[in-house]
C-alpha cells in the first residue's frame, strides 16, 4: 500500500475475514496455469498482502513457488511473518517484505502477479501495469480485484459526513472518492492495449453480517482508516465522528430477521501476457 496510508489494526481487519477472502478465491480461479510448471518453482508476488491471510491461499494452489507479500504496513506484514512465513507443503516458499505498490517493480520475472483490495488506495495505479505486464514471464498473469462501491451508502455518507461545517476542517480530502478506481471497460482497455488477453468482470457480493452495527465493524478495519488516522491524536473527536457515522449506518443497512445485509460491489481483472 502507499506510503501515506492509514494506520492498520490486523486483528480488526480479521473479524471479517471469511468475508473478505471470498473475492480472491474467486479471482484466483480465474488464474489460468502458470508458463513455470513443477518441478521448477514458479515466481509469484502479492501486490498488498495485509496479514496474510489470503496469500496463503497462492501457497495452497502453487505449492512449489516461492511467493512474496509485500506490504507497507508495518502491522499487518509483523503479523503475516508471524502467522505465514515459511517453507509451503510442495517445498516452495512463503514470505513477506516491505514495498510501497507506487514505485514497487518486480527485480526478476514473474509468472503471476496479485493484487487484492489494494489498488484502490494507489492514485493512478492503471498506469503502474505496464512496469508490472511486462515483469511477467511469456504466458504470466496480472490479476487484481478492487472495491467497486465507492457510490455505495457505506462510502457517500462517510464521504458527507467528512465534508460537514463539524469535520471539514480537519477531514476534507482525507477520503477517497468514486475515482478510486476505473471502470470494467476502463481496465480491460488499459489491459488489452498492453497486449494482454483480459479477462474483467464485476460481482456484488451480498454479505449477511451480524452483530450490533456490524457495516460499522467492517469499516472500522478498512474503508474508515483514513478518519481514525487523521483524528487519532483527539479520541473525543474519534469517537464523535463515529457516533454520528454510526446512526447514519443503522438507518442505511437496517437489521432483518437473519442477519444485516451489505451489498458490496467489486471489479476483477485477470490480464495473461501473450507467449
Amino acid at each position: 500500500m502507499p506510503a501515506d496510508t492509514p494506520t492498520w489494526d490486523p486483528d480488526r481487519y480479521l473479524r471479517h475475514a471469511g468475508h473478505r477472502a471470498r473475492p480472491f478465491a474467486d479471482l484466483l480461479a480465474r488464474v489460468p496455469d502458470l508458463p513455470t510448471q513443477p518441478p521448477d518453482r514458479p515466481r509469484i508476488a502479492d501486490l498488498g498482502c495485509g496479514p496474510g491471510n489470503v496469500t496463503t491461499l497462492l501457497a495452497g494452489r502453487w505449492p512449489t513457488a516461492r511467493i512474496t507479500g509485500y506490504d507497507n504496513s508495518a502491522e499487518m506484514l509483523d503479523r503475516a511473518h508471524v502467522d505465514h512465513e515459511g517453507p509451503t507443503a510442495g517445498g516452495g516458499r512463503l514470505d513477506f517484505a516491505p514495498a510501497d505498490a507506487r514505485t514497487w517493480t518486480p527485480g526478476e520475472p514473474h509468472d503471476l502477479i496479485v493484487s487484492n483490495a489494494t489498488l484502490q488506495w494507489v492514485p493512478g495505479h492503471a498506469e503502474r501495469f505496464a512496469d508490472w505486464t511486462a515483469a511477467l514471464k511469456p504466458g504470466g498473469t496480472l490479476a487484481f480485484q478492487v472495491p467497486g462501491n465507492f457510490d455505495a451508502p457505506s462510502h457517500r455518507l462517510m464521504r458527507a459526513l467528512a465534508v460537514s461545517p463539524r469535520w471539514r476542517d480537519r477531514l476534507e480530502g482525507v477520503l477517497r472518492h468514486a475515482d478510486a478506481v476505473l471502470s470494467p471497460a476502463a481496465y480491460h482497455e488499459r489491459l488489452t492495449a498492453l497486449g494482454c488477453a483480459a479477462d474483467v468482470w464485476e460481482t456484488t457480493y451480498l454479505h449477511l453480517l451480524h452483530g450490533p452495527d456490524p457495516v460499522l465493524d467492517w469499516v472500522e478495519g478498512t474503508g474508515l482508516r483514513p478518519v481514525l488516522t487523521a483524528l487519532g491524536d483527539d479520541p473525543a473527536a474519534r469517537e464523535a465522528f463515529v457516533a454520528e457515522y454510526r446512526t447514519a449506518l443503522r438507518a442505511a443497512y437496517p437489521p432483518g430477521p437473519h442477519g444485516t445485509v451489505f451489498p458490496f460491489r467489486r471489479v476483477f481483472a485477470v490480464a495473461r501476457r501473450g507467449d
